[in-house]
């Protein structure tokens, strides 16, 4: 990952961006522990059905997944809305062809929430297939970068409008391994 290898350095190096050490392993799980007692307290009784947006939010999925322990269901969606480190404006929604979503409690599972344009035209694609309801949680969210009214269910951390990679985020590709998230060095 940097000149080192060394995946918990404080700074490091993917392609051309310098990246700084911004959350660490040990505060990320303390806010999915949160994040999982919520979720318990509030479906633990409705056999909900969580929709993991791949790639990014696979790693916080599966933490927050083993911490969970009431009856629940997993799929994931592909929803395609950036290159580089820049949104591209248009959303691609790929959902497996079987799953039922009629009368199901969904909670979107997400890595970030930057502009909402994914998360507004998930959510309205979700709609059309008529669940009991939809709620989100996302480990990440950027309140400055909103474009459009999001409202998360179960936040995990809030951070400036900075690009970050790691915990399941990635640059080209790159940094989806790393433990830590890191932010892109000013």
């Amino acid at each position: 990952m940097n000149e080192h290898g060394n995946m918990n350095a404080t700074e490091i190096q993917i392609d051309d961006l310098q990246f700084v050490r911004y959350i660490t392993a040990e505060n990320i799980d303390r806010k999915i522990n949160e994040i999982a007692r919520k979720l318990r307290d509030d479906l633990s009784d409705k056999y909900p059905m969580f929709l993991v947006v791949m790639n990014g939010a696979f790693i916080f999925a599966a933490d927050l997944m083993r911490k969970l322990d009431f009856p629940c269901e997993l799929n994931f969606v592909r929803i395609k809305s950036y290159q580089g480190t820049q949104s591209t404006g248009n959303v691609d929604i790929f959902m497996p062809p079987d799953i039922q979503l009629r009368d199901r409690y969904i909670v979107i599972v997400e890595d970030i929430i930057d502009t909402g344009l994914t998360i507004t035209s998930f959510r309205k694609y979700l709609q059309n297939l008529h669940p009991a309801d939809i709620r989100l949680t996302s480990i990440l969210i950027k309140p400055e970068a909103h474009l459009h009214p999001v409202h998360t269910d179960y936040p995990g951390f809030s951070i400036p409008d900075l690009f970050v990679v790691g915990y399941g985020l990635d640059y080209n590709g790159k940094g989806r391994n790393l433990p830590d998230l890191y932010q892109l060095k000013a």
